[in-house]
Protein backbone atom coordinates (compact mmCIF):
# COMPACT_ATOMS: atom_id res chain seq x y z
CA UNK A 1 0.00 0.00 0.00
CA UNK A 2 1.02 3.20 -0.72
CA UNK A 3 0.02 6.39 1.65
CA UNK A 4 0.33 9.99 0.47
CA UNK A 5 1.11 12.36 3.46
CA UNK A 6 0.98 16.24 2.64
CA UNK A 7 2.75 19.23 4.22
CA UNK A 8 1.08 21.64 5.60
CA UNK A 9 1.53 25.68 5.45
CA UNK A 10 0.44 27.77 7.60
CA UNK A 11 -0.93 30.94 6.26
CA UNK A 12 -1.27 32.54 9.70
CA UNK A 13 -0.40 31.87 13.07
CA UNK A 14 -1.53 33.99 16.30
CA UNK A 15 0.13 32.88 19.28
CA UNK A 16 -2.15 32.60 22.36
CA UNK A 17 -1.21 32.03 26.32
CA UNK A 18 0.76 28.84 27.30
CA UNK A 19 -1.82 26.41 29.07
CA UNK A 20 -1.22 24.21 31.90
CA UNK A 21 0.22 21.13 29.62
CA UNK A 22 2.63 23.83 28.71
CA UNK A 23 1.13 23.74 24.81
CA UNK A 24 0.18 27.20 23.55
CA UNK A 25 -3.46 28.30 22.47
CA UNK A 26 -3.16 29.09 18.66
CA UNK A 27 -5.35 30.51 15.62
CA UNK A 28 -3.93 29.30 12.74
CA UNK A 29 -5.10 28.53 8.82
CA UNK A 30 -4.16 25.06 7.70
CA UNK A 31 -3.62 24.70 4.62
CA UNK A 32 -2.09 21.56 2.78
CA UNK A 33 0.02 21.14 -0.23
CA UNK A 34 0.76 18.72 -3.12
CA UNK A 35 4.04 18.26 -1.60
CA UNK A 36 4.04 14.88 -0.15
CA UNK A 37 5.90 12.80 2.26
CA UNK A 38 5.30 9.45 0.31
CA UNK A 39 4.81 5.92 3.01
CA UNK A 40 4.96 2.56 1.56
CA UNK A 41 3.48 -0.06 4.15
CA UNK A 42 3.83 -3.84 3.48
CA UNK A 43 2.80 -7.02 6.19
CA UNK A 44 5.66 -7.46 8.40
CA UNK A 45 7.52 -10.09 11.45
CA UNK A 46 7.00 -6.74 13.12
CA UNK A 47 5.92 -3.55 13.56
CA UNK A 48 8.80 -0.85 12.60
CA UNK A 49 9.34 2.33 10.60
CA UNK A 50 11.86 3.24 8.72
CA UNK A 51 12.39 6.80 7.67
CA UNK A 52 16.58 7.25 6.66
CA UNK A 53 16.17 10.79 6.78
CA UNK A 54 15.18 11.08 10.69
CA UNK A 55 17.06 9.91 13.07
CA UNK A 56 15.83 7.98 15.73
CA UNK A 57 12.57 7.55 16.44
CA UNK A 58 9.67 9.97 14.73
CA UNK A 59 6.21 10.77 15.01
CA UNK A 60 5.13 7.84 12.35
CA UNK A 61 6.33 5.13 15.21
CA UNK A 62 4.88 6.76 17.99
CA UNK A 63 1.44 6.81 15.78
CA UNK A 64 1.97 3.19 15.28
CA UNK A 65 2.61 2.53 18.76
CA UNK A 66 -0.20 4.49 19.34
CA UNK A 67 -2.68 2.01 17.24
CA UNK A 68 -1.61 -0.48 19.00
CA UNK A 69 -2.75 0.55 22.25
CA UNK A 70 -5.98 2.10 21.17
CA UNK A 71 -6.25 -1.76 20.00
CA UNK A 72 -5.90 -2.21 16.49
CA UNK A 73 -5.37 -5.72 15.89
CA UNK A 74 -4.21 -5.56 12.56
CA UNK A 75 -0.81 -8.09 11.17
CA UNK A 76 2.69 -6.63 11.75
CA UNK A 77 3.48 -3.41 9.88
CA UNK A 78 6.42 -2.62 7.86
CA UNK A 79 6.44 1.44 7.13
CA UNK A 80 9.03 2.59 5.07
CA UNK A 81 9.28 6.73 4.91
CA UNK A 82 9.99 8.61 2.06
CA UNK A 83 10.79 11.80 2.81
CA UNK A 84 10.09 14.52 0.48
CA UNK A 85 9.03 17.58 3.22
CA UNK A 86 12.11 19.23 4.38
CA UNK A 87 12.64 18.17 8.11
CA UNK A 88 12.11 20.71 10.98
CA UNK A 89 11.10 23.11 8.46
CA UNK A 90 7.76 24.46 9.38
CA UNK A 91 5.34 22.60 6.80
CA UNK A 92 4.55 19.57 9.62
CA UNK A 93 6.02 16.67 7.47
CA UNK A 94 6.44 14.43 10.88
CA UNK A 95 2.74 15.40 11.30
CA UNK A 96 1.60 14.03 8.32
CA UNK A 97 3.53 10.72 8.20
CA UNK A 98 2.01 10.25 11.89
CA UNK A 99 -1.60 11.12 10.01
CA UNK A 100 -1.27 8.73 7.44
CA UNK A 101 0.09 5.79 9.51
CA UNK A 102 -3.45 6.26 11.92
CA UNK A 103 -5.23 6.28 8.32
CA UNK A 104 -4.18 3.02 8.13
CA UNK A 105 -6.94 1.85 11.15
CA UNK A 106 -9.90 4.44 9.22
CA UNK A 107 -12.76 3.43 10.97
CA UNK A 108 -11.04 0.07 13.66
CA UNK A 109 -10.27 2.40 16.45
CA UNK A 110 -12.27 4.86 18.39
CA UNK A 111 -11.89 8.79 18.82
CA UNK A 112 -8.79 8.84 16.22
CA UNK A 113 -8.61 12.01 17.02
CA UNK A 114 -8.23 11.39 20.75
CA UNK A 115 -5.04 8.97 19.42
CA UNK A 116 -3.67 11.71 17.02
CA UNK A 117 -3.47 14.80 20.08
CA UNK A 118 -2.11 12.55 22.31
CA UNK A 119 1.00 11.87 19.60
CA UNK A 120 1.39 15.62 18.23
CA UNK A 121 -0.82 18.83 18.32
CA UNK A 122 -0.66 19.43 14.41
CA UNK A 123 -1.73 15.74 14.11
CA UNK A 124 -5.29 15.96 14.77
CA UNK A 125 -5.80 18.16 11.80
CA UNK A 126 -4.07 16.07 9.25
CA UNK A 127 -6.23 13.11 9.82
CA UNK A 128 -8.17 14.54 6.96
CA UNK A 129 -5.56 17.00 4.99
CA UNK A 130 -8.10 19.88 4.06
CA UNK A 131 -8.05 23.65 4.31
CA UNK A 132 -8.60 24.22 7.90
CA UNK A 133 -8.91 26.72 10.90
CA UNK A 134 -7.09 25.32 14.32
CA UNK A 135 -7.56 26.48 17.50
CA UNK A 136 -7.04 25.20 20.92
CA UNK A 137 -3.08 23.70 20.60
CA UNK A 138 -4.02 22.38 17.64
CA UNK A 139 -6.63 19.64 18.78
CA UNK A 140 -9.56 22.08 17.66
CA UNK A 141 -10.36 21.77 13.93
CA UNK A 142 -12.54 23.00 11.23
CA UNK A 143 -12.85 22.42 7.84
CA UNK A 144 -12.95 25.31 5.46
CA UNK A 145 -14.29 25.78 2.22
CA UNK A 146 -10.96 24.96 -0.13
CA UNK A 147 -9.65 28.30 -0.88
CA UNK A 148 -9.17 29.84 -4.58
CA UNK A 149 -6.44 28.99 -6.69
CA UNK A 150 -2.75 30.64 -6.13
CA UNK A 151 0.41 29.88 -6.48
CA UNK A 152 3.27 29.34 -3.57
CA UNK A 153 6.93 29.80 -3.41
CA UNK A 154 8.78 27.63 -0.31
CA UNK A 155 12.41 28.52 0.49
CA UNK A 156 13.26 25.80 3.26
CA UNK A 157 16.66 26.57 5.09
CA UNK A 158 19.48 23.89 5.10
CA UNK A 159 19.37 23.48 8.59
CA UNK A 160 16.03 22.91 9.79
CA UNK A 161 14.32 24.91 13.51
CA UNK A 162 13.41 22.90 17.12
CA UNK A 163 9.62 23.98 17.18
CA UNK A 164 10.29 23.56 20.82
CA UNK A 165 13.24 26.15 20.60
CA UNK A 166 10.89 28.65 18.82
CA UNK A 167 8.28 28.76 20.80
CA UNK A 168 10.47 29.15 24.16
CA UNK A 169 11.96 31.85 22.41
CA UNK A 170 8.41 33.70 21.72
CA UNK A 171 8.06 33.21 25.70
CA UNK A 172 11.31 34.78 26.32
CA UNK A 173 10.41 37.67 23.66
CA UNK A 174 6.64 38.12 25.44
CA UNK A 175 5.35 37.39 22.19
CA UNK A 176 1.42 36.34 21.99
CA UNK A 177 -1.95 37.63 22.79
CA UNK A 178 -4.87 36.56 24.98
CA UNK A 179 -7.59 34.49 24.50
CA UNK A 180 -10.33 37.28 23.75
CA UNK A 181 -8.18 38.34 21.13
CA UNK A 182 -7.70 34.79 19.39
CA UNK A 183 -11.51 34.10 19.56
CA UNK A 184 -12.04 37.87 17.41
CA UNK A 185 -9.75 36.75 15.02
CA UNK A 186 -11.51 32.86 14.48
CA UNK A 187 -14.18 35.12 13.29
CA UNK A 188 -12.59 37.08 10.97
CA UNK A 189 -10.59 34.38 9.32
CA UNK A 190 -14.39 32.29 8.87
CA UNK A 191 -15.94 35.30 7.68
CA UNK A 192 -12.89 35.71 4.46
CA UNK A 193 -12.64 32.14 3.88
CA UNK A 194 -16.49 31.50 4.40
CA UNK A 195 -17.11 32.03 0.50
CA UNK A 196 -13.80 30.26 -0.71
CA UNK A 197 -11.81 33.46 -1.75
CA UNK A 198 -8.08 33.23 -2.48
CA UNK A 199 -5.76 33.55 0.57
CA UNK A 200 -4.01 37.16 -1.19
CA UNK A 201 -7.93 38.85 -0.88
CA UNK A 202 -7.15 38.82 3.08
CA UNK A 203 -3.59 39.25 2.94
CA UNK A 204 -3.58 41.38 6.15
CA UNK A 205 -4.68 38.69 8.15
CA UNK A 206 -2.22 36.43 7.53
CA UNK A 207 0.53 36.82 9.82
CA UNK A 208 2.82 34.71 11.67
CA UNK A 209 3.42 35.38 15.70
CA UNK A 210 6.20 33.40 15.90
CA UNK A 211 8.03 34.85 12.98
CA UNK A 212 10.11 37.30 15.73
CA UNK A 213 11.11 34.40 17.15
CA UNK A 214 12.56 31.98 14.08
CA UNK A 215 13.90 35.94 13.17
CA UNK A 216 15.61 35.90 16.27
CA UNK A 217 17.23 32.31 16.32
CA UNK A 218 17.72 32.16 12.18
CA UNK A 219 18.06 36.37 10.73
CA UNK A 220 18.82 34.78 7.30
CA UNK A 221 15.22 34.05 6.90
CA UNK A 222 14.78 37.64 7.05
CA UNK A 223 16.40 37.52 3.16
CA UNK A 224 14.76 34.79 2.14
CA UNK A 225 11.72 36.99 2.55
CA UNK A 226 13.56 39.33 0.77
CA UNK A 227 13.86 37.65 -2.54
CA UNK A 228 10.46 36.66 -2.48
CA UNK A 229 9.35 40.40 -2.51
CA UNK A 230 11.93 41.12 -4.62
CA UNK A 231 10.75 38.85 -7.01
CA UNK A 232 6.82 39.59 -7.16
CA UNK A 233 5.75 37.94 -3.84
CA UNK A 234 2.46 39.80 -3.04
CA UNK A 235 3.07 38.19 0.33
CA UNK A 236 5.74 36.82 1.69
CA UNK A 237 5.62 34.90 5.44
CA UNK A 238 7.51 32.23 7.82
CA UNK A 239 5.49 29.13 8.28
CA UNK A 240 4.84 27.52 11.60
CA UNK A 241 8.07 27.79 13.83
CA UNK A 242 9.91 28.48 10.64
CA UNK A 243 12.50 28.33 9.26
CA UNK A 244 10.76 27.83 5.85
CA UNK A 245 9.62 31.27 4.31
CA UNK A 246 7.05 31.22 1.86
CA UNK A 247 5.24 33.39 -1.22
CA UNK A 248 1.98 33.79 -1.82
CA UNK A 249 1.34 34.66 -6.14
CA UNK A 250 -1.34 34.80 -8.28
CA UNK A 251 -0.99 31.87 -9.67
CA UNK A 252 1.66 28.90 -10.55
CA UNK A 253 3.00 30.69 -13.39
CA UNK A 254 3.98 33.92 -11.39
CA UNK A 255 5.08 31.16 -8.44
CA UNK A 256 7.42 29.67 -11.18
CA UNK A 257 8.62 32.75 -12.80
CA UNK A 258 9.73 33.91 -9.01
CA UNK A 259 11.36 30.36 -8.72
CA UNK A 260 13.72 30.74 -11.30
CA UNK A 261 14.47 34.47 -11.03
CA UNK A 262 15.21 33.47 -7.13
CA UNK A 263 17.26 30.38 -8.58
CA UNK A 264 18.18 28.96 -4.78
CA UNK A 265 19.02 25.23 -4.60
CA UNK A 266 16.06 23.19 -2.76
CA UNK A 267 13.37 26.56 -4.04
CA UNK A 268 9.23 24.18 -4.18
CA UNK A 269 6.70 25.81 -6.28
CA UNK A 270 3.49 24.76 -5.04
CA UNK A 271 -0.32 25.27 -6.45
CA UNK A 272 -2.33 26.04 -3.79
CA UNK A 273 -6.27 26.00 -4.00
CA UNK A 274 -9.32 23.59 -4.45
CA UNK A 275 -6.86 21.08 -6.97
CA UNK A 276 -4.24 19.34 -3.78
Amino acid sequence: MLVRAPAKLNLCLYLGPPREDGLHEICSLFEPLPLEDMIRVEQGEQDEVICAEVEGENLALAALRALREAGWEAPPQRIEVEKRIPVAAGLGGGSADAAAVLRLASGQIGNPEEVAARIGADVPSQLLPSFCLVRGAGEQVRRLPAPGAHGIVLLPDPEGLSTAEVYAEADRLGLGRDAAELDVLAVRLLEVTGAGASPLSYAELLRNDLEPAALSLRPSIAAAKEELYAAGAELAGVTGSGPTAFGLFADRAAAVRAAEEIDREGTIVCEGGPGP
